[in-house]
């Protein structure tokens, strides 16, 4: 699988004119938990049952632990070394790749729900969407204290900008453990709800998986949309029948799967709990779990949410870089280089990662309220310079 020819003339495309930009076609193919909330000094302390899913075992809990360890120890860059990545237009790519299923699904004043949000690398996107309120969940600690520095404008000294337009609260918690429907009460329905690269870290489990799909049900309005990306188990499970042993990658990647999978079968009832160990440069080091996309498309039914499409993200690029909008966005993120000073572009190595995932669009069943924020008028609405005090720690304990 090569990398499509006109990638590595970065420079030559990004001098023509705008008409003919990015032409060329890309290679296709409750668990019971207590809840803390800090406010005005003061801690408030509830407790809620839900045993619908509780069958997570302590090596699952200390599996999910060990990914908010990697993500909390990762440290923000500044942008210089941020560009010095070796996939840095890998990144970029992945950014465009977002913005793009924002820009389609995302409608002014929307109320946002963004799951494992990170450290907030969205955020941007959402202002520029308009959006009206956002709430942000992680798992990861050191994760949901950078995107609140980065939403308060002081994640990085050389790049501070304007205040963001909308309202936010942020939480750090499960969201494929806990039920949130009761935290968030007062802040739903949601109009959208985005999962990006990480919805593969809910199906270590059914209970997981099903908790997942639960919250995001129960959140948003008929009619609402998720969006997400994550791994296309189907790429990974043919390279990996590719190869001769359980491993395989290139110079920025690695996956490898354990012997118990060593006859590279795998049983159509048990489509959970099926982990390799995934190192991506400058990115990733960590157990991932394959997600049969089959089986979440049924789960996924199983909570009102219907299938609106699924693309490999070499063909999401195929299509929509021919829309010329999304061609020049992907100019402006330079995702392919910027013609000017920088004269790289995507690598054959990086493009073969962005084939190990797909994009993702799902709807919730129903007819939208016509007055969509009549239910969105109560309770505190989030703040628009979030403190530490702000944030919601949310704590599971069986």
């Amino acid at each position: 699988m090569g990398i499509p020819e006109f990638l590595v003339k970065t420079k030559e495309k990004i001098k023509r004119s705008e008409a003919n930009k990015f032409k060329s076609k890309f290679a296709c193919s409750s668990v019971c938990f207590s809840l803390l909330r800090q406010t005005k000094g003061r801690i408030r302390s509830f407790c809620m049952c839900d045993t619908q899913f509780l069958n997570d075992d302590e090596s699952t809990k200390n599996l999910a632990r060990k990914v908010a360890d990697h993500y909390s120890a990762r440290t923000n860059q500044t942008l210089e070394e941020r560009e010095a990545s070796p996939i840095i237009h890998l990144k970029k790519l992945n950014n465009w790749i977002k913005s793009v299923l924002i820009q389609l699904y995302a409608r002014r004043t929307d109320f946002v729900l963004d799951l494992a949000c990170g450290k907030g690398g969205d955020l941007i996107k959402w202002d520029k969407a308009k959006v009206g309120y956002y709430v942000g969940i992680d798992i990861a600690e050191g994760s949901i204290e950078d995107c609140r520095t980065r939403y308060n404008g002081d994640a990085d000294h050389h790049q501070r900008r304007k205040k963001f337009t909308f309202p936010a609260r942020l939480i750090c918690g499960d969201c494929f453990e806990v039920r949130l429907d009761k935290v968030l009460e007062d802040d739903a329905p949601f109009d959208i709800c985005s999962c990006q690269f990480a919805m593969h870290y809910s199906w270590s489990t059914e209970a997981r998986a099903r908790r997942a799909l639960a919250n995001v049900s129960a959140l948003l309005r008929p009619g609402g949309i998720f969006i997400g990306t994550m791994p296309d188990a189907n790429v990974i499970i043919k390279k990996l029948r590719e190869v001769e042993g359980l491993a395989f990658g290139n110079s920025v990647y690695w996956i490898r799967f354990d012997e118990e999978y060593s006859q590279k079968k795998f049983k159509a009832s048990s489509p959970f709990g099926i982990k390799y160990k995934f190192h991506l440069e400058d990115a990733v080091d960590c157990p991932e779990w394959v997600v049969p996309f089959h089986v979440f498309k049924s789960l996924a039914e199983e909570y009102d949410l219907e299938l609106v499409f699924v693309k490999n993200s070499h063909e999401f690029v195929d299509e929509y870089l021919k829309k010329p909008e999304f061609a020049e966005l992907m100019q402006r993120l330079g995702a392919l280089g910027d013609g000017n000073q920088d004269l790289s572009t995507l690598s054959e190595d990086e493009w073969e990662v962005a084939y190990l995932y797909l994009a993702f669009v799902l709807r919730k069943r129903g007819q939208p309220d016509g007055n969509r924020r009549s239910n969105n008028n109560k309770g505190n609405k989030g703040q628009t310079q979030i403190s530490k005090e702000d944030i919601m720690y949310i704590s599971s304990k069986v």
